[in-house]
Parts: C-alpha cells; sequence; structure tokens
C-alpha cells in the first residue's frame, strides 16, 4: 500500500506544539479508514515545527508500526562557509520528493516555510496553512 505523505513546513520558532500535533492526528485520523502508512517529512530543523512534528512522529510510531519520520537537513556549511541557499533548495528538494499535502506553520511571515507553501501549490500538492 502506497504511503500517505505529509510535508510539514514551519517556521524555527513556531511557538504552538499543540497545534502540530492537533494538525498531524487529523490527518492520521483522516487517512485512518485506508490503512495507509504515514510517512512524516520536515526540514530536520532542531527548533519548532519540524521538531514538533518529529517529536510527533517518534510518539505516533511507538502505537503504530504505519508512521515513519523522513528527515531533509540543510546543508547549511558544505565548505566551512555558511551557504545561505542550502535551506532553500532543501525545501524545493523536499516538495520535489512529493507529497500528498503540505502543512505549513508560518510565524511572522517566516521566508522558508512561505516559500516552502508555495512551492508545494505550484507543484500541485495542497496545503493547510496556520499562521502565528
Amino acid at each position: 500500500m502506497k504511503s500517505y505523505r505529509i510535508l510539514v513546513t514551519g517556521s524555527r520558532d513556531w511557538p504552538s506544539p499543540g497545534v502540530v500535533w492537533t494538525a498531524l492526528n487529523d490527518v492520521q485520523a483522516e487517512l485512518l479508514p485506508s490503512g495507509r502508512p504515514l510517512v512524516v517529512v520536515h526540514g530536520a530543523c532542531p527548533t519548532g515545527a519540524d521538531a514538533q512534528a518529529a517529536d510527533w512522529a517518534a510518539i505516533a510510531g511507538q502505537f503504530t508500526t504505519g508512521v515513519v519520520e523522513e528527515r531533509h537537513p540543510a546543508d547549511w556549511r558544505p565548505d566551512g562557509v555558511l551557504d545561505r541557499g542550502a535551506g532553500f533548495r532543501r525545501n524545493a528538494a523536499m516538495v520535489q520528493a512529493g507529497a500528498d499535502v503540505c502543512l505549513a506553520f508560518i510565524k511572522d511571515g517566516s521566508r522558508g516555510a512561505s516559500h516552502t507553501a508555495t512551492l508545494a501549490e505550484k507543484a500541485g500538492i495542497p496545503v493547510r496553512r496556520w499562521p502565528a
């Protein structure tokens, strides 16, 4: 059975883990009748919405084998020098990998999360947004 891919994008200082968890719980509940496994795709930021999605996947994975996490860390210093475009390239790669839905948690107009949500829409991926 094909996995259902949830692309999570969000601000690194997203303040509401409960919002992220509720959104992921809602998607999981929507899919429950289908039995499709979930893949939670995120940018592997150690804070904010990515970390909150990773925490959700870790907990949900303890209760079902149908939840896995797919991390996409940006390579910020490939040659020891800060690469300011690394996050945008990582975002594009996550969208290009495909998703069934994009959950976007955008605080204060976050450029990175907004960029990912826009790319997802252009790729035909439905986007659900939460502003803060």
